[in-house]
């Protein structure tokens, strides 16, 4: 009995990039099945050392849907290739791409600044592109003002946008998001540098005709300390106008231990935080007990142990009990331990150590 097509394309997804190719050369039957959108849904390409892309693959890279595109920007030709995927997945009028994830490998070369592969990603991007994900979270790339109104131009249908990378450097000003929130009218999800918010953008937020806001992704950092901090109160209004809106921050170590407390608004609905300071975090935490304990579900410390971090860590856990994960990078307490496993019901993952272990930490998984 044969299987079906739509059945044998949702195995054929599963695939990897050379796989796929190989089965596109089997026989008729294959090849037709391998046209089907189901076998295109999700595809990763490596543009790696010694990995060559097929030639072939020209013919099926139209039909990709959702694409994460990863490349080692150490060598000149891996960028090459990379290019040449971008440029043959839209070659044609009829390209299926709505989503889009740039993750860069390897280490950039002295003063590179990927503009051949941010101006590639921009001649390849189409007036009114149908593209509604883009992802460069993984770009390490400073982005500026030019190069993301210009993607927000060529891309209006987007709904999720990321440029909250691993840059050094937050290059985008408040009003350039802005002119995102214009000229992407149906955007439900962004991440950001903070540095790029301001009350003028939280207040875009509120207009009648935006849509419902789902997530909001924020990367706290040195930036900070060279613009106005935001109030409570326009979160509260935000929290009001979006009551499905779910916030993640990012709190890294170049952030200025003054300015952790003014990040950590009680009225944002904080869902996953990351406080990767290095710094005390006594009052922190307290903090984020008491502000965060209805929506908070996945918490990341890099901090210094002591008996107080245990204690208010256990204090913290009789209060966020909403907790999926938990992951301390330093020596805790068993206590610590049996606080979070007994009164968050729903956790899932969690690393908290009572002892120092090799780089990297293993983490436990309950099932």
């Amino acid at each position: 009995m044969a299987v079906p097509e739509e059945i044998l394309a949702h195995i054929f997804s599963f695939l990897s990039l050379r796989d796929k190719c190989s089965a596109f050369a089997v026989c008729k039957a294959w090849s037709n099945t391998m046209t089907h959108p189901s076998a295109w849904t999700q595809t990763e390409i490596k543009c790696d050392s010694g990995a060559s892309i097929p030639q072939r693959l020209s013919v099926l890279l139209p039909m990709v849907r959702h694409l994460k595109l990863c490349i080692n920007v150490t060598e000149p030709a891996n960028r090459e290739a990379g290019l040449w995927v971008l440029r043959q997945t839209v070659a044609r009028g009829d390209s299926r791409l709505c989503a889009l994830c740039v993750n860069c490998l390897g280490n950039p070369p002295l003063f590179y600044a990927g503009q051949d592969l941010l101006q590639g990603l921009l001649d390849i991007l189409t007036d009114g592109s149908s593209l509604t994900v883009l992802d460069l979270r993984g770009v390490p790339f400073t982005l500026n003002d030019a190069f993301v109104r210009s993607v927000s131009t060529l891309c209006p249908a987007l709904l999720s946008l990321f440029i909250n990378n691993s840059s050094l450097v937050c290059g985008v000003v408040a009003e350039t998001v802005r002119d995102v929130l214009r000229l992407c009218p149906a955007l439900t999800t962004i991440g950001l540098f903070q540095a790029s918010l301001s009350h003028d953008v939280l207040k875009d937020l509120l207009l009648p005709q935006r849509p419902a806001l789902k997530q909001i992704e924020l990367r706290c950092e040195r930036s900070l300390k060279y613009v106005m901090p935001l109030c409570d109160q326009i979160w509260a209004e935000v929290r009001q106008r979006h009551p499905t809106l779910r916030v993640d921050l990012e709190l890294d170590h170049t952030l200025p231990e003054l300015h952790v407390t003014g990040v950590l608004q009680p009225s944002i609905p904080v869902r996953h935080l990351r406080l990767l300071t290095w710094t005390w975090l006594l009052d922190e935490v307290c903090l984020v007990g008491r502000s965060y304990a209805n929506t908070l579900e996945t918490l990341e410390l890099q901090t210094t142990p002591s008996p107080e971090l245990n204690s208010v860590l256990i204090t913290l856990a009789t209060q966020c009990t909403k907790l999926c994960e938990v992951h301390c990078f330093c020596v805790v307490s068993q206590e610590v331990i049996t606080a979070f496993c007994t009164h968050c019901q729903g956790l899932r993952k969690y690393t908290l150590k009572t002892r120092k272990e090799p780089h990297p930490w293993t983490c436990t998984t309950l099932t």
